[in-house]
């Protein structure tokens, strides 16, 4: 069974920056595609950012230029750094994992194909 535990949601001004982190266990990272969702109160689960390698990386028009996603295999870590943050990014921040195979970009942002899901964590932004 995989495990993943999400980690650095907060409270931030407008503007500021925060620094999500999951964390992976119960099998060998690299195997997954990682990504990011996040969901708003009476909203749906927003794709925000997937990771299938170490430098391919898929992000919501949204957050294109803020948010950024990094994967750090040794630790089993991905991790996503949000900068110039809107009253538009507050949501619980998911982290999520697959090892189905995808073929198109749309796919990758879809939940169904995610198997494994944290707790979430909560960011809020005040404006």
């Amino acid at each position: 069974q995989v495990q993943l535990v999400e980690s650095g949601g907060g409270s931030v001004q407008a503007g500021g920056s925060l620094r999500l982190s999951c964390a992976a266990s119960g099998r060998a990272f690299t195997y997954y595609t990682m990504a990011w969702f996040r969901q708003a109160p009476g909203k749906g689960r927003e794709f925000v950012a997937c990771s299938w390698s170490l430098r391919t990386k898929i992000y919501a028009d949204s957050v294109k230029g803020r948010f950024t996603i990094s994967r750090d295999n040794a630790k089993n870590t991905v991790d996503l750094q949000m900068n110039s943050l809107n009253s538009e990014d507050t949501a619980v921040y998911y982290c999520a994992a697959t090892q189905q195979s995808w073929s198109t970009a749309t796919e990758a942002m879809t939940t169904s194909i995610y198997d494994y899901w944290g707790q979430g964590t909560q960011v809020t932004v005040s404006s």
